[in-house]
């Protein structure tokens, strides 16, 4: 059987890009979410309503407490789900050099929290030049939490399957 080198090459590239799809909609999103339009006034505008609706009024001073964990919780959710889009990029991108299982879990997942780190440091540098944002080395370390807690409860969930053979397959 004859393998061709070209169509293998090409083949792998595909697989790196659809592996990559995450962390560039992740960046995408944060790229979005880091305007003016996002501002904590702006937010405060429709998620008040909904607040009101889902679960009743709320007095001004308790909703700027409400609000500030809304925005402080997507943070953390949200640059938690970023890193494990590039755990998954860093992964399938780096498979060839790091072959065993822990070894790429480790590397991979590094590569994730700082890759997380750098976006998460370049978004607050880049709303300090918006009006209407703040930039805040706090929801920088938000974000770095996020993106470990993330990380961890995947090496969590992969250990468990690990542990169970026939539940990871692995890619």
């Amino acid at each position: 059987m004859v393998v061709d080198s070209s169509k293998m090459l090409q083949n792998r590239r595909a697989r790196l890009l659809l592996h990559w799809i995450p962390a560039l909609i992740g960046i995408a999103v944060i790229i979005g979410e880091s305007t003016a339009t996002m501002s904590s006034e702006n937010t405060s505008r429709w998620l008040l309503p909904l607040w009101v609706k889902l679960f009743g009024p709320i007095g001004a001073a308790r909703w700027d407490v409400v609000h500030h964990y809304i925005r402080k919780t997507g943070h953390f959710v949200g640059y938690g789900m970023v890193s494990l889009g590039f755990f998954d990029s860093w992964r399938v991108t780096m498979e060839r050099r790091w072959t065993e299982w822990q070894v790429r879990f480790r590397s991979a997942a590094g590569l994730a929290v700082l890759s997380t780190l750098l976006l998460a440091s370049w978004d607050e540098w880049h709303q300090s030049f918006l009006p209407g944002r703040t930039s805040s080395p706090r929801d920088v370390a938000i974000d770095l939490c996020g993106a470990v807690a993330a990380q961890l409860v995947l090496l969590g969930i992969a250990g468990v399957w690990r542990k169970r053979p026939g539940l990871l397959v692995a890619a």
